[in-house]
């Protein structure tokens, strides 16, 4: 199942504990240095946690219109991992010794 592409994407892994009705997947677009990632969607007492709570000193609260808080268990941390290790090469393929950009962590992909 791991390594699968269509349309830009490289499947990493679904719920091994899935049904036929959805289920937890990891992707990664490697030209665009990103993982996809389908989950349950995050509700009641726990969006309201993550939408009312200043994490970041200055950083505002809520969650934009244009993003979705999901909850991933623990069984797909294996997947997350290896998409986030072929992110990270994708990145470093891409970049030129010494061509690293302003603002990036020293490891961020």
């Amino acid at each position: 199942m791991t390594g699968e592409v269509a349309m830009g994407l490289e499947l990493f892994g679904i719920d091994p504990e899935t049904n036929e009705e959805g289920s937890p997947t990891v992707w990664a677009d490697l030209a665009q240095r990103r993982l996809v990632i389908q989950s349950d969607t995050v509700t009641g007492a726990q969006l309201a946690e993550v939408s009312e709570t200043e994490w970041v000193a200055g950083h505002g609260v809520g969650v934009p219109s244009h993003e979705s808080v999901i909850s991933i268990p623990e069984r797909m941390i294996p997947f997350i991992r290896k998409a986030c290790d072929a992110v990270e090469r994708a990145g470093l393929q891409d970049s030129a010794p010494g061509d690293d950009e302003v603002g990036r962590a020293s490891g961020d992909a």
